[in-house]
């Protein structure tokens, strides 16, 4: 029988790789966009079937032209070439490709890179923290990450500062709302403090995901609309997270007391289940009957 250690070059250590991890990832990445390509019908994109058309599914020029990428990068995309892919362009291509959330996040993995949405699903949100948020009604609850994502919330905490279940999911994110959105600042008592408290917890958590793409999208975001973030944000203050009380003006039923209160969901600082408890017997009150308010409007934003 013939060893590995006999096929090697003398001097070697380890048996040669036929192909690197790059290289693995490419293939794999390629074979995917045309498995998905050949799977969409011309009629999902509003494109005529002919009667020439012998390519299951899409062309790549296709593809291409709906992505507004060049058809010989797209070419070379599916040819697993050596080439650096945007995560402008891995958007673009799960758009014009309906990929669900799995496979946008296969894709994205495939190009080595970490996908800027905003996370919508997140394997921390198991039915048993779905029905904790149920249960802690009417205490305001939700769900976010280091960066401040809303990812999930109970009836009460979607009405407390504004109608949450109304903004886009790309939008759900604390520093974006207090920042850009009226009635949310409106709601916050100490609309100031809380900025500039908010500016510096994300400033110490971006110190982990510098380099990270949904991190810099989003302070490049908030640096275009926002000059009191851009105020905020250069005065390089840096704060750690930890339990507040609040004050809210809530357009339902009035001023609210609350007690913030962060329980984590695992040992490193990521998501974190967000609790404002009543701090007085009339904010307790009155959080129920925004609760009822809730309950009569919408179902749950979980």
């Amino acid at each position: 029988m013939t060893t590995m250690a006999q096929d090697r070059p003398a001097g070697t250590d380890n048996p040669p790789a036929t192909k690197d991890a790059g290289s693995v990832r490419r293939h794999e990445l390629a074979a995917f966009l045309r498995h998905r390509r050949e799977h969409i019908s011309p009629e999902q994109v509003g494109l005529p079937r002919g009667s020439r058309r012998r390519t299951p599914g899409l062309r790549r020029e296709e593809v291409a032209h709906l992505a507004a990428v060049g058809v010989t990068w797209y070419t070379w995309l599916e040819q697993a070439r050596d080439i650096q892919v945007s995560v402008q362009v891995l958007d673009s291509l799960a758009r014009t490709l309906f990929l669900d959330p799995s496979e946008r996040a296969h894709l994205f993995q495939l190009a080595g890179q970490v996908d800027p949405t905003p996370a919508t699903i997140c394997p921390s949100i198991t039915p048993g923290v779905r029905a904790v948020l149920e249960q802690l009604e009417p205490v305001p609850a939700c769900v976010q990450n280091s960066r401040y994502d809303i990812l999930a919330y109970n009836r009460t905490y979607g009405l407390l500062l504004c109608d949450l279940d109304a903004v886009p999911a790309e939008d759900r994110n604390c520093l974006v709302l207090s920042y850009t959105n009226d009635e949310w600042r409106s709601s916050i008592v100490h609309l100031e403090e809380a900025q500039r408290t908010m500016a510096a917890r994300f400033r110490a958590s971006m110190a982990g995901h510098l380099v990270e793409p949904g991190w810099k999208m989003l302070l490049k975001r908030l640096r275009a609309e926002s000059p009191d973030f851009c105020e905020m944000w250069d005065r390089h203050e840096v704060i750690a997270h930890r339990s507040k009380r609040k004050l809210f003006d809530n357009r339902y039923v009035g001023r609210i007391t609350v007690d913030h209160t962060d329980l984590w969901l695992g040992p490193e600082l990521g998501p974190r289940i967000v609790t404002y408890a009543p701090a007085d017997d009339e904010s307790w009150n009155r959080l129920k009957k925004l609760r009822q308010i809730a309950l009569e409007r919408s179902p749950a934003g979980l």
